[in-house]
């Protein structure tokens, strides 16, 4: 019996962190758009369908550690990774199950609670249509009336173009039976001779440049979970909104947080033409036609509850925002996913200023004698925009007083795996309640921190990332050109050492990772 129902099970998934997971971060989606949010002040409870790797589950449970977190894969491989890191940072508050979609939809444990958040990352679209029905089945009987729902998924129309391209991918690997990563690399090298000999599909559209170039130069193990499912299906938002309208839930927005705001990015003709659409749904699959968007982050809520304007301000009042990076980076300039948007200076530059000090409340930042007269809204608009160009993180300062330790357990474990490989690429942070995505030194350094303790200074932790490079058989590059000499990389990650100390190493403890 095959127990893999079409999905490439062979090659593990990679280990991505995904913010937007985050009970704080869906929470502020909601309030953003006007709805009650999930109270996480005290218990909650929270599940992860499809987890992967288990780094978003993991991390969030380590940084919110007054929550109980559940998280379900089918594949063994991911959920013996998942304990094992879970064990070494004695997460308490964390239960791995290893089920598929229709044994849980059918109540194989009676034990489980009913969850305030439900979340799916990329899942929804590479399943067969059964095992969506199973999806939808479990969020009706396990979710909390008020809860959450987070379903990422690859949409249409924005994919049309590439359709005929995952079906190649598929075809070959069905006629050239082999591993699933050798299956891609195989696939790449007929596309690249495709092209070479001129085939019509490839030369007459010149949208497909994007898909090709990640299917020459994307991860591997990516591209396999990507590409190579044979019941991968983009879908219409329209038909998403109506598969969880069976279990009773209505569309409460995007955890792109700039999508928002339509009228920044849609013309007044666009949205005068999506104004005429009587339905929700038909409404923000007109926004992806105008957009050709290829992939929805969407926010769905049992019981939409519509705020009062007053009781919206005084919830998004206690939101906050910290700033990940350096105030010399942060511009009034914003790249986001609909294209580059510059903010107000009058508005932006007082709160990034202000940002740069400590991590600010919008009650607080409201009070801003540089702020006076500026619109709530626009406040908060800014604020949604920071993060979601990358520059900051959104938290909520309601909660009780974070136990800070499991946190510093889980970046205390995954720092120390970064002797070994290069692969989870995040530390937990229980100011956020959430993540941060973390580079390889840095987080080797992390590591030389934990151990090191106050007795830490440049130059140890320069020999020490040396050390732990050497010993995986890096090297550091400058220019593109990797560094061959001792001397040439003790000077390169020095350069990086320096950037730590002044940087991360403030920004770290400000966020109670360290």
């Amino acid at each position: 019996m095959d127990w893999t129902a079409g999905y490439a099970s062979d090659i593990e998934y990679t280990a991505g962190f995904y913010r937007e997971q985050s009970p704080t971060y869906l929470n502020f989606a909601c309030a953003l758009n006007g709805y009650e949010p999930v109270s996480i002040d005290q218990s909650f409870t929270y599940c992860e369908l499809g987890f992967g790797r288990g780094l978003t589950v993991s991390m969030l449970a380590a940084a919110n550690p007054q929550g109980q977190f559940y998280a379900t894969d089918f594949n063994p491989g991911h959920v013996a990774g998942a304990r094992e890191l879970a064990a070494r940072a004695e997460l308490s508050n964390l239960t791995l199950l290893e089920d598929s979609f229709d044994e849980l939809a059918a109540g194989k444990h009676p034990d489980l609670p009913q969850f305030d958040f439900i979340t799916l990352h990329g899942i929804y679209t590479w399943v067969t249509r059964e095992n969506r029905g199973h999806i939808v089945t479990f969020i009706k009987r396990y979710l909390k009336p008020g809860g959450l729902v987070y379903l990422s998924y690859n949409a249409q129309p924005g994919w049309t173009a590439a359709l005929p391209l995952q079906r190649l991918l598929v075809e070959f690997g069905d006629a050239f039976p082999n591993r699933s990563d050798l299956q891609v690399k195989g696939a790449s090298e007929l596309i690249s001779r495709m092209e070479a000999a001129g085939a019509g599909y490839l030369s007459t559209n010149p949208g497909l440049s994007r898909w090709l170039d990640t299917i020459k130069t994307g991860n591997i193990n990516y591209l396999v979970h990507e590409y190579m499912h044979k019941h991968w299906e983009p879908l219409y938002h329209a038909d998403v909104a109506r598969d969880l309208a069976e279990a009773k839930l209505d569309f409460a927005g995007s955890a792109d947080l700039a999508l928002t705001y339509p009228a920044i990015f849609l013309s007044k003709e666009k949205l005068a033409v999506i104004d005429t659409m009587t339905s929700a749904s038909m409404q923000e699959t007109m926004k992806d036609y105008f957009q050709n968007t290829s992939f929805r982050k969407d926010v769905f809520v049992r019981g939409k509850r519509q705020m009062k304007p007053l009781r919206k301000v005084e919830v998004l009042q206690k939101f906050g925002i910290a700033l990940l990076v350096p105030r010399s980076t942060v511009s009034t300039e914003m790249k986001l996913t609909f294209g580059t948007v510059h903010g107000k200076d009058a508005i932006y530059i007082p709160i990034i200023d202000a940002l740069a000090t400590r991590p600010h409340t919008f009650g607080e930042l409201q009070l801003l004698p540089a702020l006076a007269g500026v619109l709530f809204g626009d406040i908060v608009q800014a604020g949604a925009y920071l993060c979601a160009a990358g520059k900051a993180e959104v938290y909520w300062d309601d909660k009780v007083q974070q136990d800070a330790a499991p946190a510093q357990r889980m970046n205390s474990t995954v720092s120390a795996m970064a002797r070994h490989a290069d692969e989870l690429q995040a530390l937990s942070s229980p100011v956020l309640g959430s993540g941060i995505i973390v580079g390889l030194i840095e987080r080797m350094a992390f590591h030389h921190f934990t151990t090191s303790g106050a007795d830490a200074n440049h130059a140890d932790t320069v020999k020490a990332i040396f050390k732990m490079l050497r010993e995986q058989g890096r090297t550091m590059n400058k220019d593109g050109v990797a560094v061959t000499s001792e001397a040439d990389n003790l000077e390169e990650i020095g350069k990086l050492v320096t950037k730590i100390f002044a940087e991360d190493l403030p920004l770290w403890r400000r966020l109670g990772m360290l």
